[in-house]
């Protein structure tokens, strides 16, 4: 299985990118192919809001010339995409809600309707998350942020795992 994992802590040895690395470990020993893309190192803009990615119906895209596009193009050729992020005021760090922002481009449609269409469909994809505080009144946020994506990709969860303290 070819997994993805979308790193966006902005410490490169922070809490998050240890927890990453204990489950890359585990898949890589248990046969799978790892990519590990730390977003924090990539230029990635926020979604500028064009609607010029849903004019190519065959594939994503954007018409900002950055490495959003190399990291989707990334995304859609695996089979599992974790991201991973520590909380910020409950939700996902900077640089991978600007990421996040980007996979607008992966589907077509109204969601939920009949013409929604999904360049992910069917794709796996698990939620790592680094909090220090516990998870009430805290996390709930970033998991319902998740199942969202879960939905407009018409993805599958593989898990979520929020590690506090």
């Amino acid at each position: 299985m070819n997994v993805l994992s979308l790193f966006g802590g902005p410490r490169k040895k922070g809490n998050t990118a240890t927890v990453l690395h204990w489950v890359e470990e585990k898949l890589e020993d248990l046969g799978h192919d790892v990519e590990r893309i730390n977003i924090a190192t990539k230029n990635v803009n926020g979604c500028i809001g064009c609607l010029k990615c849903k004019d190519n119906l065959d594939e994503p895209g954007c018409v900002q010339n950055d490495d959003g596009a190399y990291i989707i193009d990334r995304m859609v050729a695996s089979d599992i995409v974790l991201y991973a992020s520590p909380l910020y005021f409950w939700g996902f760090s900077a640089q991978m809600k600007a990421f996040i922002d980007r996979c607008h481009c992966l589907y077509r449609g109204v969601c939920g309707s009949d013409g929604h269409t999904s360049f992910v469909e069917g794709q796996r994809k698990a939620l790592i998350v680094t909090a220090a505080d516990p998870f009430e009144n805290n996390a709930e946020q970033i998991l319902t942020a998740f199942q969202r994506i879960l939905v407009y990709d018409k993805a599958y969860s593989a898990g979520e795992l929020l590690v506090c303290n």
